[in-house]
């Protein structure tokens, strides 16, 4: 699986979530598509068959992301010292 960038994962994940809340509060036909829509996004981008494991795949993801930033966080004071 190709890694999404962080920044497009986030607004794929913004998106989804602004769908699914849209559908929850007024479902229509425009709502339910683009929540379809956004949750088959979130699945190719993740690797996932499910809106469910699509966010879990996503969390982790959004936690590698931090992981690396905090390592290359320590790595520049290292150098700094």
């Amino acid at each position: 699986m190709i890694v999404p960038a962080e920044k497009e994962l986030r607004a794929v994940l913004a998106r989804f979530a602004q769908a699914r809340i849209d559908h929850d509060v007024c479902p229509t036909g425009r709502t339910s598509r683009d929540l379809e829509d956004s949750t088959y996004t979130l699945c190719v981008m993740t690797g996932a068959r499910t809106a469910e494991q699509a966010l879990l795949a996503a969390d982790a993801l959004l936690e590698q992301y931090l992981a690396s930033r905090v390592t290359l966080g320590q790595e520049d004071e290292t150098l700094a010292a």
